[in-house]
């Protein structure tokens, strides 16, 4: 008995057991200060442990695991996921539309020659670079083009949008040649011409498909069964049959002239792949090849000696080194410092030649000293000169840029190291002046970032001034559109000063010129020019047969070598359009989409690319390539800034449509060609612009935000904005989720009839109207290129009408189990979503495609969103804009009811009541009951009680607002005194500054106005305090 008394507790009250509870806390509080001061401070040595941060959790978005194999249909039977997951809405789908045959023209007919009352619509994609991988440029052409196909599709035009991807001749060649050094330390020279030309083959069936499968991920409807290589045979073939005619008919020609050449690539280059680089002045930059940085920015002074006289002439230079190329010095003939020296020479320190002094209007007198020296053969305006005053043209430069001919001392040198030995030397004869900054343009190769050097070389041109001729008279007459307009400007400047285009490239990799030089056994019979020794055949058979005729010999002493150059890439683009059908065979296809409807781009390609495909239209197929053109902004970052790796701000679109954080961000730099100063450069960018990383927005966001923002010159892409958009995906996900609970589960639903809507409630009616309204717009911004007015449409019927308003008005509806009421409500709530889905469709072909599929519609009309037809105006006759302003009004006062709720902060749950006066007996007050919901606000139609706020809706219409009973008034009239008590002090000052005598001369009238109207507002917000208060005693 004794121990089990011993063993048991008494039983403690509540107060006992809190005033241990907290006896204990403080000696636990004291416990832990006792440790803290009996633990010796960590050392400057000691690493402090980094502050934990809390991980916000992230939900894991959904992934489509369902098993389908490539080609089939989607599962839309399982049940959808909480929220929008790109990954999940994207999986699937693209494959089977592709296996479906939905982005063929001959999809739903026997032919393409079959004729389609509906029309046609065909158009190329600009051919991506095999060597690239998506840029956002590329994101945007397809954004655009898609959505214009996609609509062109949906309104039943047999329709072709062609893909293709070129060979890009000097990318390409630059990329297998670093590769095949890095990995076998060999060029290819050593690996010989059939040898490496192999070796691209090679790598372009190993890598070069990656580029189409990033075109599908953005869901670009091309038909991959006409896809075209420009290094196809049948591309080949064209692009030898299109020389060979150009030349017959003269438009191609042999001539020996100035081009653009990139001693590092041994190569003349394309004006498009010369950068312009500005430089303020005296600046060292790094060129390939030279292990110091090269002196660019300075004009160097030197003098020639007048032959047998002690004068000399002074003249200026940016390329010293060139002076080992003059034949010349030119002054104007109007100049009196050198008449008395016309006619007279110089002579040269260095090479066994005298150099005549000219006289020539194109020497500026007030430049520098007067007088200019002439190296035709390195120098574009020199090399004029030369022609007019038949001087001696002297090659400096080997191809790979070092000094070659009678050049003395320096012949040997590397040119930029004669550059600096040039100087010196001339410092040591007394002939070096002096050297001052010079702001100039550099020409850079984009390809190689070495520097441009006009080099005299025999190449192959096309004759442009007819061709451009043609080009301008079509722009002209409204044969061919420019949109928009502003370009035509551009066009008009490119073709007025168009020089003849060099189409040689010394590559190996490319279409081979299809010219041959022909050489005859006993040599020719009369002087022949170098270039009449050549011949353009269509094969080496054909060039022996022309020759023979040409030079009346036997076939059998003729020898034949083809050109070793390849033409432009630009060349075989310009023949894009039609040679992709089959040219010069007169194919189905080439009759049923040659010309093509649109050509759509960017304005930087107008010349290069766009002016060529409508030389060779006209030339050889006597029609134009298409009869529009659309030419869409430069893509760049959110501050307007052009996208540069070092900067930072290149963006990949592949992390916008997955997503990536910014240490990944960081480590695609390290993949980069940066120097590691750039490196750092462009992390501090990411890090500015991307402190998150760029989060997941999924591809139909990106292409919408695209779309949207397609407009003028310049789109200056903002993340945020992509994002904002991929929550509009969720809002559609969402919205659509929510409106399918309203539909039987065992029923099927048809489109409300396209002319009669006056069976239904005028909320059905109003959003009825509403998606009339947005059909109009949608397809008025397609047929006007102005995306944004069409995406705009789309948006806000979803997000502002579908979504805020018909939704939310929908939830009473349903709720009071009127059967009639609620089957036309279906039936209204059906056709939204079809139609919203159709509408967005071309802007988002995933989730539109995921959400149609799963309507519980009656019949299906087509298989796919892809095929089914686009709204038109004349399926939805339900426009009521009367009713659209009624509603407009009714919303407003809503809004201002939900506003004055906010400033008393009264929760959603606290439903306020609401009075409605009217003299007036129109659907406004019902239309107002309707929607009394969205305003948290219940209508009663008794007398309004005391403790109001009186809202106006219209002229004859208010809704008293009763809030006595849900504010605290004390609390709320002091918030108003205190503002009140702000407003006077404003008033005061603006009055006393208004009232000074030297006011209305001293203050600009623009200040007077903005004080007059700032006067004005504060008043009535005065007027509107005590209302207020006058309300707020009431209660």
């Amino acid at each position: 008995m004794e121990g089990e008394m011993e063993g048991e507790q008494p039983v403690k009250s509540a107060k006992q057991l809190e005033k241990e509870a907290k006896k204990a806390a403080k000696l636990e509080k004291l416990r832990l200060k006792q440790d803290k001061l009996s633990t010796p401070a960590p050392t400057s040595a000691e690493a402090k442990p980094p502050p934990q941060k809390k991980v916000k959790e992230v939900k894991e978005s959904a992934l489509y695991t369902t098993n389908t194999n490539p080609g089939e249909k989607k599962d839309v039977k399982c049940q959808m996921p909480d929220g929008y997951s790109p990954q999940y809405v994207e999986a699937a789908w693209y494959s089977w539309w592709e296996k479906s045959g939905f982005f063929k023209p001959e999809y739903g007919r026997k032919s393409v020659l079959e004729k389609n009352p509906k029309g046609k619509f065909t158009m190329v994609i600009p051919p991506p670079n095999v060597t690239g991988s998506l840029h956002l440029g590329h994101a945007l052409t397809n954004a655009v083009e898609d959505c214009i196909t996609r609509w062109h599709r949906m309104n039943g035009r047999t329709t072709l949008w062609n893909p293709g991807c070129d060979h890009a001749g000097i990318a390409t060649q630059v990329v297998v040649e670093k590769k095949i050094w890095r990995e076998e330390k060999l060029t290819r020279h050593d690996l010989g011409r059939e040898e490496f030309v192999k070796r691209i083959w090679t790598w372009k069936n190993e890598k070069g498909n990656s580029i189409y499968e990033q075109l599908r991920s953005l869901g670009s409807s091309y038909d991959w069964s006409r896809v075209r290589f420009t290094m196809d045979p049948i591309m080949c073939r064209a692009v030898t049959e299109a020389f060979v005619r150009l030349y017959e008919s003269g438009d191609i020609y042999r001539a020996n002239r100035l081009v653009n050449w990139s001693c590092t690539l041994k190569s003349a280059i394309s004006d498009i792949e010369v950068d312009k680089i500005e430089l303020p002045g005296r600046t060292f930059m790094s060129i390939p090849g030279y292990e110091n940085k090269v002196e660019f920015g300075v004009l160097v002074f030197f003098a020639y000696k007048v032959e047998n006289s002690d004068e000399e002439i002074i003249v200026a230079t940016t390329r010293v080194e060139t002076m080992l190329g003059d034949t010349a010095v030119a002054v104007n003939p109007n100049d009196p410092k050198y008449k008395h020296l016309h006619g007279k020479f110089v002579t040269h320190p260095f090479c066994k030649r005298k150099l005549p002094i000219i006289c020539d209007e194109y020497v500026d007198m007030s430049f520098g000293s007067g007088a200019v020296k002439i190296t035709p053969a390195h120098d574009p305006n020199d090399y004029e000169v030369g022609k007019r005053h038949n001087l001696p043209f002297i090659t400096i430069l080997s191809d790979d840029g070092i000094i070659i001919g009678d050049c003395g001392q320096f012949t040997g040198m590397k040119r930029f190291d004669c550059r600096v030995e040039i100087s010196k030397v001339l410092q040591t004869l007394g002939l070096y002046k002096e050297k001052k900054d010079n702001p100039m343009v550099v020409p850079l190769c984009s390809r190689s970032k070495d520097i441009v050097e006009p080099l005299l070389k025999p190449q192959w041109y096309v004759k442009c001034d007819e061709l451009a001729a043609n080009a301008v008279k079509a722009v002209q007459s409204g044969e061919l559109k420019i949109i928009p307009e502003s370009h035509e400007k551009t066009w008009y400047h490119w073709m007025s000063g168009i020089r003849d285009w060099c189409v040689s490239r010394q590559l190996w990799w490319g279409h081979r010129i299809p010219a041959y030089r022909v050489t005859i056994d006993g040599g020719f019979t009369d002087t022949v020019d170098e270039n009449d020794r050549w011949i353009c055949a269509r094969s080496e058979a054909e060039a022996k047969e022309k020759a023979a005729l040409k030079f009346k010999v036997d076939p059998s002493k003729i020898t034949l070598e083809q050109d070793h150059d390849v033409l432009d890439t630009w060349f075989s683009s310009g023949l894009f359009p039609f040679s992709i059908f089959g040219w010069p065979d007169n194919t189905d296809d080439l009759q049923a989409f040659y010309p093509g409807s649109l050509l759509e781009t960017g304005h930087d390609i107008l010349f290069f690319w766009v002016a060529r495909m409508v030389f060779f239209g006209q030339k050889l197929l006597g029609k134009l390539p298409f009869k529009e053109v659309y030419l869409h902004p430069m893509v760049r970052d959110a501050h307007g800034r052009k996208m540069s790796k070092s900067l930072g701000n290149v963006i990949d679109p592949i992390d916008v449509i997955k997503g990536i954080d910014l240490e990944n961000l960081h480590k695609q730099l390290l993949n980069s060609n940066l120097d590691p100063k750039e490196i750092e450069k462009a992390k501090l960018g990411q890090k500015q612009d991307y402190p998150n990383g760029i989060p997941e927005c999924g591809t139909d966001a990106l292409r919408f935000a695209l779309c949207a923002m397609t407009q003028g010159r310049d789109l200056n892409l903002d993340i945020l904005r992509v994002q904002g958009y991929r929550f509009f995906c969720n809002k559609l996900w969402n919205a659509t989720k929510f409106a399918l609970t309203y539909f039987d589960s065992d029923k099927t639903y048809e489109l409300c009839d396209g002319k009669n809507s006056t069976d239904y409630a005028p909320m059905d009616r109003w959003i009825l109207s509403k998606v009339s309204a947005a059909v109009s717009q949608a397809n008025t911004g397609f047929e006007t290129y102005d995306f944004p007015s069409a995406t705009t449409a789309c948006y806000n019927l979803w997000l502002y009408e579908i979504c805020d308003i018909y939704l939310e008005y929908l939830k009473p509806v349903f709720a009071r189990n009127d059967k009639d009421e609620i089957a036309k409500a279906q039936r209204v709530l059906f056709t939204c979503l079809d139609f919203g889905l159709r509408l967005l469709s071309p802007f988002m072909p995933f989730i539109t495609e995921e959400l149609y599929q799963r309507l519980p519609r009656k019949k299906m009309d087509a298989p796919s969103i892809c095929v089914a037809p686009y709204p038109v105006v004349s399926d939805c006759a339900w426009r009521d804009v009367d009713l659209e302003n009624d509603v407009d009004i009714v919303m407003k006062t809503v809004h201002s009811i939900r506003s004055t709720r906010s400033d008393y902060n009264l929760i959603n749950k606290q439903k306020t009541t609401a009075y409605l006066t009217s003299g007036s007996s129109g659907r406004i007050p019902e239309l107002f009951r309707s929607l009394s919901s969205l305003a948290f606000t219940q209508v009663e139609d008794a007398t309004p009680q005391s403790g109001c706020v009186i809202l106006n809706m219209s002229e004859k219409i208010q809704v008293h607002l009763l809030l006595k009973g849900y504010i605290d008034t004390e609390k709320e009239m002091a918030k108003l005194l205190k503002k009140q008590e702000q407003l006077n002090q404003t008033v005061s000052k603006l009055t006393q500054a208004m009232g000074q005598s030297d006011y209305t001369t001293k203050v600009p009238t623009d200040v007077q106005s903005a004080n007059v109207e700032k006067l004005n507002e504060t008043h009535k917000e005065l007027d509107g305090l005590v209302a207020a208060m006058e309300l707020l005693k009431t209660m």
